[in-house]
């Protein structure tokens, strides 16, 4: 095994939770270091985009057909960028006030940036790298230059890529605050998926390319211009067509300035370093090896409201309303369908072993949702031996056990009540030790990615539902891999939880406009 492979293992086992002891952090909230969750480039250009709040959209039950496509233009790019990593609200109370984005969060501290890599557009003449600035919904144009690269993909296509910073999340959640930045770049790429679909535009993450690379497009390597590290995630292709996942960059890089414009905006006035999460992040910036395409979800869904309303309304919810959470079975093979298929275009890795709590029809107890059928027989060999695998009415849905979980399930989630009282509760299990070996130390990363993409589509499927849903980072992992599953071994691994149910809504807390 490598140094980056047994950097990643360390690293992983070292920020489990567990009820003896939680994953090393300040263990206190020191407020005067909070990083500020806008970056903003000063000294930059800055071009204010259109709102649109007042464009149609297609309704959300629609999104996976073929729709009609927008031009690239100004005004689609801020529709885009508005519905998936712009602002929704603000909240206040008390006197303090918060943005709530389009894309969920950990703890609501956005750790991703994303940056557009453009062909000549806006009147301009030349190709451009711009940083988007979510509170003025504005671009900060970074870098203008010549390329011909954009003339060797599909008509009117262009490029986002994906950064974090991770001591936004560090700053409250320590070591463990890397799987939590992982997960929201997963948010975040199916905010954006979900985004483009409204305008009949199709995402696909480019697989060939290295971190170095992607940090070279967009400046990071410019470490004179940051105070706080930020790091590279990932390199979309946005296009009115299905693209390929590999896409030579060399001709983009070979053309960009040396030197950008603007200067990174300090978040903080001081950082405390965290070594463990230097240290994974330096394993998994190793290049990523290809895997095999599949097929994307194309759900069948009932008529719903305007799709915009549904990304808008999105929420995470702090209390669930234990008398009113219980869900209908075909509210709940609803949710369940809109995940059932690939959301990132590869082949599933994460299963969802669902608490069952309030659902109609259906026994309280453990279920196993698999969303890749060839896991079967390992689960069926790794989970308990007493384990029922019913086959339910929902395909690839086995109940395993009989039982009230609810108590179970907030113990497992941090002694969180969200767990137990909403409609049901789960944990994305995912292939862990295999997938890694087989794919490398980078891998790592795209399984939280994966785990993201999912939570952020359960977001809006149970908003589209009039439901609620919240994403819960912290569990104590192998309460739930070994006591409650069963394994023995690191071959799965529990990486996020969620759970599902109407939440209770806090008058005291005023909702603003986002804009």
């Amino acid at each position: 095994m490598n140094k980056e492979l047994q950097t990643v293992f360390h690293y992983h086992e070292t920020t489990k939770h567990s009820q003896k002891r939680y994953a090393k952090s300040l263990g206190y909230m020191d407020w005067a270091t909070q990083p500020d969750p806008f970056r903003i480039y000063k000294g930059a250009k800055s071009l204010t985009l259109p709102l649109s709040f007042d464009n149609p959209t297609p309704p959300y039950s629609l999104l996976d057909e073929e729709l009609p496509s927008a031009p690239l233009m100004l005004e689609s790019l801020s529709q885009l960028l508005q519905f998936s990593m712009g602002i929704a609200a603000w909240k206040s109370s008390g006197g303090s006030s918060w943005a709530v984005r389009c894309n969920a969060s950990s703890g609501n501290l956005h750790p991703t940036e994303s940056y557009l890599i453009l062909p000549p557009m806006m009147g301009g003449a030349k190709s451009s790298v711009s940083h988007y600035a979510p509170k003025n919904h504005a671009l900060e144009i970074l870098a203008e230059f010549d390329t011909n690269f954009f003339e060797t993909l599909p008509n009117e296509s262009f490029l986002i890529a994906l950064s974090s910073i991770a001591w936004r999340e560090a700053w409250k959640y320590g070591e463990r605050a890397f799987r939590y930045v992982q997960l929201d770049a997963g948010h975040a790429w199916q905010a954006l998926v979900v985004s483009a679909k409204m305008l009949g535009w199709k995402i696909t993450r480019i697989d060939n390319v290295s971190d170095k690379q992607i940090a070279k497009i967009i400046g990071l390597d410019q470490e004179n211009r940051f105070f706080e590290d930020e790091k590279p995630d990932m390199l979309l292709i946005v296009s009115k067509e299905e693209s390929s996942p590999n896409l030579d960059v060399t001709p983009l890089i070979d053309a960009l300035p040396n030197k950008y414009e603007g200067i990174a905006n300090k978040l903080s006035p001081s950082i405390y370093e965290w070594k463990l999460i230097d240290e994974v992040e330096k394993a998994t910036s190793v290049m990523q090896i290809s895997q095999a395409q599949r097929d994307r979800c194309k759900v069948a869904r009932e008529p719903s409201r305007e799709s915009k309303e549904v990304v808008l309304s999105r929420r995470s919810v702090h209390v669930m309303d234990k008398e009113k959470s219980k869900i209908s079975k075909k509210q709940f093979h609803a949710l369940l369908r809109s995940v059932d298929c690939s959301l990132d275009g590869k082949e599933n890795a994460a299963h969802l072993a669902i608490f069952v709590h309030r659902v109609e029809e259906y026994d309280q107890g453990l279920y196993l949702h698999v969303r890749n059928q060839k896991d079967l027989e390992d689960f069926k060999k790794e989970f308990h031996d007493a384990f029922l695998w019913r086959k339910t009415d929902f395909e690839n849905l086995y109940l395993l056990e009989i039982a009230d979980f609810t108590k179970a399930s907030k113990i497992i989630s941090c002694n969180q009540d969200i767990a137990s009282d909403g409609a049901f509760s789960l944990g994305m299990i995912c292939r862990y030790s295999e997938e890694l070996l087989a794919y490398n130390a980078h891998r790592y990363k795209e399984l939280y990615w994966e785990c993201g993409m999912t939570g952020q589509q359960l977001y809006l499927e149970a908003t589209a539902l009039g439901l609620s849903g919240t994403g819960i980072g912290c569990f104590l992992d192998d309460l739930m891999n070994v006591n409650v599953l069963g394994l023995k071994n690191n071959l799965y691994q529990s990486l996020y939880h969620f759970t599902v149910g109407v939440g209770y809504v806090d008058s005291r807390i005023e909702t603003k406009p986002a804009y």
